[in-house]
């Protein structure tokens, strides 16, 4: 590939992903823009999944963790020694159309100073429907995907600031990424990607949602949309992203909200997974002192007050319950 560095990195991290990541790399082979090199962490899969990948060429290579290091610390991994002035997060279960990098190429022109792009995930069972348009995140300590099952017809039809990017298909300048020390390694999985956009909120970033960039995205298809193992971390993670991140005086009103939302996001699950949601939550509150241990660094480096904290949050308790679309009003990114 010579001695100049490529435009951006792409990091997929697998783990038991089977013939879906291999349509993945597929689909990056036919991708309109060929600046790019792409690093494959596998995390320890057992499934064969990485023995049986086919690598196209040699912008392609692989990482093995040896062992299963969750998202967030194999994402780092795969970052390391980056020269790219781009890293982009992927899933192995997309598989991005043929533009997807050429348009976040050409995103990072059209808005100069934003150096957080999104992508628009479609659900890959339901091509109609969207999977996801940027992450959103409530004055509720919640978060979720936006426009999730809603119609793509009903989409913006040009770029959107939002929230944060969802990590299923995320572009971060690297400069930024490194600065912010990239995922937080304690999450495991699971919210990662809205801590990591929370906190780059913070120091002053924006996140732009690029309306063309598209994915296809199977969505949770390893772990499982509603298994123990995604519920326990969700509801411990979701503790930690709200006790580093928000800022005071909001995060006293956050606080006093958990009174009721903390039960409300224990029993939404359902009889079945109440249990992992309780047994999340009270794991979230029992690591309290390293995420407050966090929380004094992340707002040391804060850069926006919490009036502009509060601009990008869901105030709405009915937008909160039914994860309604979410799109920030306001674009100042170009």
């Amino acid at each position: 590939m010579g001695s100049k560095a490529p435009f951006m990195r792409v990091v997929i991290v697998n783990y038991d992903s089977g013939g879906l990541l291999q349509a993945c790399v597929d689909a990056l082979t036919r991708q309109t823009f060929a600046d790019f090199e792409a690093v494959i962490v596998d995390n320890a899969s057992q499934d064969g999944s990485i023995e049986a990948l086919r690598l196209p060429d040699e912008r392609f290579r692989t990482l093995r963790a040896g062992a299963n290091l969750g998202f967030a610390a194999a994402s780092n991994l795969g970052a390391q020694g980056c020269q790219a002035a781009w890293i982009c997060m992927l899933n192995p279960d997309t598989e991005p159309s043929a533009t997807w990098l050429e348009e976040l190429r050409a995103a990072t022109e059209r808005h100069p100073t934003a150096r957080l792009f999104g992508s628009t995930q479609i659900d890959a069972a339901h091509p109609e429907l969207v999977d996801g348009f940027g992450d959103v995140y409530s004055i509720f300590g919640t978060a979720w995907r936006g426009a999730s099952a809603s119609p793509v017809a009903l989409l913006p039809k040009e770029d959107r600031e939002v929230f944060a990017p969802c990590a299923a298909g995320a572009l971060y300048a690297r400069d930024i990424f490194a600065a912010a020390g990239g995922f937080d390694e304690s999450f495991f999985c699971y919210l990662e990607d809205i801590d990591l956009g929370f906190r780059l909120r913070l120091r002053g970033e924006h996140c732009v949602q690029v309306r063309k960039a598209e994915l296809a995205h199977v969505g949770s298809a390893i772990a499982g949309r509603n298994s123990d193992f995604f519920v326990w971390h969700s509801q411990r993670n979701r503790i930690w992203v709200m006790v580093k991140n928000i800022p005071s005086p909001l995060v006293w009103l956050v606080l006093l909200l958990q009174i009721g939302v903390l039960p409300l996001t224990v029993l939404r699950r359902g009889p079945g997974q109440w249990i992992s949601a309780f047994k999340g939550a009270m794991a979230g509150i029992k690591a309290l002192p390293q995420a407050l241990k966090g929380r004094r660094q992340v707002q040391r480096e804060r850069a926006i007050g919490s009036g502009e904290v509060a601009r990008l949050l869901v105030w709405n308790p009915l937008q909160a319950l039914r994860r309604a679309p979410h799109f920030l009003e306001k674009t100042r990114t170009s």
